[in-house]
């Protein structure tokens, strides 16, 4: 890589419009003179490895700085079609400041950037579908409501309707959720054809999890063994499916805990040639062009930062997976990536950020 990169930066140097590439010394390349090499880089995570220093000496460092959200939302509030965006970019903020400092530490919270775009991006969405009869500071509200209760422990639930409440003082007990009327009706349906009793907390899981699954392309399931979590995936599936007019609904299954990085991916073999791995196989199958089903590929196992960093390019907006033979292969809309674990421990804030 430091050779590659090196090479670049001397045929620019000396203007040249050809150079040698190294990894193809018989060829010359025709230089793009405005071309370049940026890093984005955390080290201190679990999974992340430090440059090398040949490579390291090649890149000058730049020193980044918090942005300000308050500005982000304001903009995006008002790109979406919010009218009260000055407003109401302040009070988002302050919501979120507050949970960062008064709700409890669990691995799962995120109230960084991403997913603050992606509440504002869902937010749009509501203020397009609803407008009527409703302001644009009870919408709001109810949004970040949905959008963040179903990944709460129970004893911050009561903290964080209190804060809404605090904040939003207008919109006291005129949230109300939005009424999947037609999937409600279909999975209470299937609950009872599967013998399983309706709770209404186990009902509201599999709302919470379509509602979601609306606004990410890449999403956990995260509880004990036991606790319902494949049944909600299972469920929630059926139930879309058997809707009209609606596509039919997978899931592929893996556990990747099971395999070596390599057997995941994939690999070089003795005579140099690439051999797929077990996901990226199932990634090409499910991502070909003209699917008409819904497939989620899931992994069902330990989340570990050594295997998920490799899916960062995934789950973020890229949503593309880069293999080490540098193959690009894009994720269709229809594709969605999800996980079933018990615990977020060895997760980086990285991955985190980006599901669901």
């Amino acid at each position: 890589m430091a050779a590659q990169v090196e090479s670049v930066n001397t045929a620019k140097k000396l203007k040249l419009k050809q150079f040698i590439f190294p990894t193809d010394p018989d060829k010359p390349v025709r230089l793009n003179a405005a071309c370049g090499v940026f890093i984005t880089m955390n080290p201190g995570y679990a999974g992340r490895q430090e440059l090398p220093e040949n490579l390291k000496f090649l890149f000058r460092g730049v020193t980044m700085l918090v942005p300000d959200r308050q500005s982000i939302i304001k903009v995006k509030l008002a790109s979406v079609g919010y009218q009260d965006f000055d407003g109401l970019d302040r009070k988002f903020t302050i919501l979120y400041k507050l949970c960062e400092e008064q709700l409890s530490k669990q691995r799962h919270y995120d109230f960084g950037l991403r997913n603050i775009l992606s509440v504002l991006r869902f937010a749009g969405r509501v203020l397009r579908e609803e407008a009527e009869g409703n302001t644009e500071e009870i919408l709001l509200a109810r949004t970040l409501t949905d959008m963040n209760m179903s990944k709460f422990v129970y004893a911050d639930k009561s903290l964080f309707t209190e804060l809404i409440f605090d904040i939003f003082p207008n919109v006291t007990g005129k949230i109300k959720s939005k009424d999947h009327k037609e999937l409600g009706n279909k999975v209470r349906e299937l609950l009872a054809d599967k013998n399983l009793v309706n709770k209404y907390d186990f009902f509201l899981k599999i709302i919470q999890l379509y509602e979601t699954s609306t606004v990410r392309h890449g999403f956990m399931v995260v509880g004990r063994a036991g606790c319902g979590k494949t049944t909600i995936y299972n469920v929630l599936c059926q139930a879309m499916s058997e809707l009209p007019d609606s596509p039919n609904y997978n899931i592929t299954k893996m556990n990747p805990k099971a395999l070596k990085g390599t057997e995941m991916y994939g690999t070089l073999n003795n005579v140099g040639e690439w051999e797929d791995g077990v996901f990226s196989n199932i990634w090409k199958k499910l991502n070909a062009k003209g699917k008409k089903t819904v497939d989620w590929i899931q992994c069902d196992g330990p989340v570990d930062a050594i295997w998920i960093e490799n899916l960062n390019t995934v789950l973020d907006d890229n949503k593309i997976l880069t293999l080490a033979n540098a193959e690009r292969i894009p994720m269709h809309d229809n594709t969605k990536m999800t996980f079933e674990v018990e615990n977020l421990d060895n997760a980086s804030p990285a991955t985190v950020s980006r599901c669901g």
